[in-house]
């Protein structure tokens, strides 16, 4: 299976260059029923990651930062998107521009907003009201269908510092972790959870030295690797190193540019889009 992914991939790089400096309009991933896609967004700050499905479904998770608000924006409008029916945020962050989310939920006609408990509560109090969206808080051991044959399923859930709301994606037999938490406590807990040999793993944004341990990424086995990073930002060379070990596929948003994976009900195929689309 790795050694067929790696020339899926091969076959992708070469024809996605000529992809991204074509001007095209948009991007048709053609997904039929059984199918869904979710596409890393390359953004020079923060992270995003759109989710889509055969009936027009949008989910959206994290909308980067400010600084990067025009580059989601062109990334969604290439992957023919104009509205989003969720969006999941993954942090306690009270700072995060109220501006920014209000906006993009307008823009969007967004109707939910998924989030930690804390995060819950302080959008709550400063959206604004004209934004009439439902907020949900997930919990750990959260369990929801968000698409069809799409399940989500919280993994961890913590409020302490580099932690937050780490939840897998099930569809058929595939698995992707959406991991955000970086602290010993969530390791630890991790560790107790059935998350061995995942399909696609996406790594906490600005994962520190220790972040995430050899033992961590051995235990979860994934044959690709996601990971972001803001502009000037470093990588732990050692979580590089210990991908590379374990013979994971890594993709580096920093580098790759933005990266879509399209699952069938038995399959998948990595489409990696160099960040010059977006020019």
């Amino acid at each position: 299976m790795r050694i067929l992914l790696l020339l899926i991939t091969i076959i992708f790089q070469a024809t996605s260059t000529v992809f991204a400096t074509s001007n095209i309009e948009n991007i048709d991933l053609k997904l039929k029923d059984h199918e869904f896609a979710i596409t890393f967004l390359g953004l020079s700050a923060g992270e995003a990651t759109l989710i889509q499905g055969p009936n027009g479904g949008n989910i959206l998770v994290n909308i980067g930062r400010e600084e990067s608000k025009e580059e989601l924006e062109k990334w969604l409008s290439l992957y023919d998107v104009e509205e989003i029916s969720t969006l999941i945020l993954t942090n306690d962050e009270p700072e995060t521009h109220i501006n920014l989310i209000n906006q993009f939920l307008l823009k969007y006609k967004t109707q939910e907003i998924i989030t930690t408990p804390k995060m819950a509560a302080f959008l709550s109090k400063s959206l604004n009201p004209a934004n009439q969206l439902s907020i949900v808080a997930w919990g750990e051991g959260t369990k929801k269908e968000i698409l069809p044959e799409l399940t989500a399923e919280v993994q961890f859930l913590g409020s302490m510092q580099n932690e937050g709301l780490d939840f897998t994606l099930e569809f058929f037999n595939h698995r992707i972790f959406m991991m955000n938490s970086f602290s010993k406590r969530a390791e630890q807990k991790l560790l107790t959870r059935n998350l061995e040999n995942l399909n696609v793993f996406k790594t906490p944004l600005f994962a520190k030295e220790d972040a995430i341990t050899e033992k961590l990424i051995e235990f979860f086995n994934p044959q690709i690797s996601i990971l972001f990073a803001d502009e000037g930002d470093l990588f732990d060379t050692e979580i590089i190193h210990d991908l590379h070990d374990i013979w994971s596929e890594i993709y580096f948003t920093k580098k790759h540019g933005t990266v879509t994976i399209k699952f069938t009900d038995s399959n998948y195929e990595v489409i990696p889009l160099p960040a010059a689309a977006e020019e």
